[in-house]
């Protein structure tokens, strides 16, 4: 899978559903800027949940953006695969086939 371009084709789908429905596109906007900020947890933290929650969740584009963001938060590899680990523990089969997807992702988007 292309990651690159499911991110970039994900933005564009989702700047048209912005166009469509302004106040439900900005709704979510301002939930994932006011859960996303260091806090008791750290960003880089809450990126990790993301990922495992996008692994359960079998969310390609939700792995995708919140890997990105995971390494602009200095994730490393071996967090990403931690988080890849506990999930498949928690989520099973399905989790190992989506923490594999997060693992490629994590390669694409870092390089």
């Amino acid at each position: 899978m292309d990651f690159k371009a499911l991110l970039d084709d994900t933005t564009k789908n989702t700047k048209s559903f912005a166009a469509a429905h302004p106040e439900g596109a900005n709704g979510f906007r301002a939930m994932h800027r006011a859960a996303l900020v260091d806090g008791a947890l750290s960003v880089k933290d809450k990126e990790l949940q993301c990922i495992a929650i996008g692994i359960v969740k079998q969310c390609n584009d939700c792995i995708g953006f919140h890997v990105r963001a995971a390494i602009k938060a200095g994730a490393t590899r071996e967090e990403v695969a931690e988080t890849v680990a506990v999930t498949i523990l928690m989520g099973g089969g399905p989790a190992y086939m989506y923490g594999a997807r997060a693992m490629e992702a994590f390669d694409q988007l870092s390089a």
